[in-house]
This record gives C-alpha cells, structure tokens and sequence, in this order.
C-alpha cells in the first residue's frame, strides 16, 4: 500500500503533458501574386533579446510591392502575452499602415489602424494578427484538429477559427517536406476569401507554404525556400 501511494504521488508530480518550448528559426520563401507576371522573396523568421522578449517577423518584397510585419511578445506558462504589434503595407493596392501596443496593466490595446484611433480592451488570451499564426503553429504541434483565436482586428477583437484538412508532402527548394494542411475556416456567405496552410511536421511545424485568394480572385502564395530551426538547417527528403 505505500509503495503504491508513493507511486501514485511521484504520478502526481509529473505534468499530465510538458510545455513545448519555443525555438527560434528562420525561414525565406519564394513570393508571388498571381496577376503580376513577376515574383518575389518573403522571410519570416523568430528570435529572443536578451530580456526574453521575442520577435515574430515577417517581410515580403517585390519590385512594386512591399509589407512587414512584427510582434513583440513574452512567453509565459506555455502562452504567447503580445507586447507590441505593428504591420506596413505600399505599393499594391492601398497603402496600410498599423501600431499596437498590449498594456497587460490598464488591460487595453491602443494604437492606430489606416489613421483610426484603436483603443480596445484587453482579455486574456487575446492575440495580434501575427502571433495568434505561432498560437497556430504549436496547436497543430500539439495534435489538435480545430483551432479558435481571439485577435485584434481594425478596432474591434474577431474570432479567427482553423481547421486540419490532413497530411500532404510539399516540394520545395529545400526537399520534399511532410507537412499537416490547415484552412482558415470562414462563413463563405460573408467572407469568400480563402486561406490554406502548410506545417513541417519534422520542423517544429515550421510554416512551409500559405496560399490565399482575395475575393476579387487575386491570389497571393509563399513558398518555403530555404530555413533553420533551433539552428539546424531545414532539409526536406
């Protein structure tokens, strides 16, 4: 009997499922917009400052195009607490431009979105529109099959909703990669663009494509060309 007890409670001490830590990467892909007979080069990539804030950034370029975007967040007790979230887009389209800042301690959002003050309150778990995709990332980690996000859209909070369509080999310039397919779940009533994506599932589930079809038919993919995880290079088969 206390053999079993103190079996049971060494059991107890253990957690029921260990906390992913976060790895840092880097990635470049291939760019392309489909009504533009050019194409160019996006990188995406994570890292941690020496007062463990991380950074999740994005840029893509093209000879008419440009658009960024950053996150600053912590990362505590297996979440992602964003800090800072701004986004730049020129040259295509119209121009946009937004800077938000999280304040855990007034429990508000406040910034600008195109020129608009936002000023929205701040609950727990709500994300920004970059990290609510590593949110995205370590979920399909984690086996899970659909997704829900709370992310700061304009000047209001939307509900982001995902679903795992499957497993699917990619090929890129890095090999061919296995990799788990995710579609943004939308009310195609209201909103009929489509987005689909692409994780590396022996790459820390690495984002290795996106595809998205505006609702005017403009469709817009990334390809992965090239990355590290952790430091170790990305090679496919």
């Amino acid at each position: 009997m206390r053999r079993a007890l103190l079996l049971a409670l060494s059991l107890l001490a253990i957690p029921a499922v260990q906390a992913a830590e976060l790895k840092p990467f880097q990635a470049s892909y291939t760019a392309d917009w489909k009504q533009l007979p050019m194409s160019g080069s996006a990188e995406r990539s994570l890292s941690k400052d020496a007062n463990n804030v991380w950074t999740l950034s994005f840029k893509a370029t093209m000879l008419i195009a440009s658009l960024t975007e950053s996150s600053t967040f912590a990362f505590k007790n297996d979440s992602l607490i964003p800090q800072s979230y701004t986004f730049e887009r020129g040259g295509l389209g119209k121009a946009k431009k937004v800077n938000l800042d999280f304040d855990w301690a007034t429990n508000m959002v406040t910034g600008t979105d195109r020129g608009d003050p936002v000023k929205v309150p701040l609950l727990s778990g709500t994300l920004d529109k970059s990290t609510y995709q590593l949110a995205l990332q370590r979920d399909v980690a984690a086996g899970k099959k659909s997704m829900s996000y709370k992310v700061v859209e304009g000047t209001d909070v939307d509900t982001y909703d995902f679903r795992v369509l499957g497993s699917e080999k990619v090929q890129t310039k890095a090999g061919t990669i296995d990799a788990i397919k995710v579609e943004r779940v939308r009310d195609p009533t209201q909103n009929k663009r489509t987005t689909i994506m692409w994780f590396a599932k022996d790459w820390d589930y690495l984002l290795v494509a996106l595809q998205q079809v505006e609702t005017d038919g403009k469709q817009y993919n990334i390809m992965l060309q090239d990355g590290t995880v952790d430091g170790k290079a990305v090679k496919g088969n």
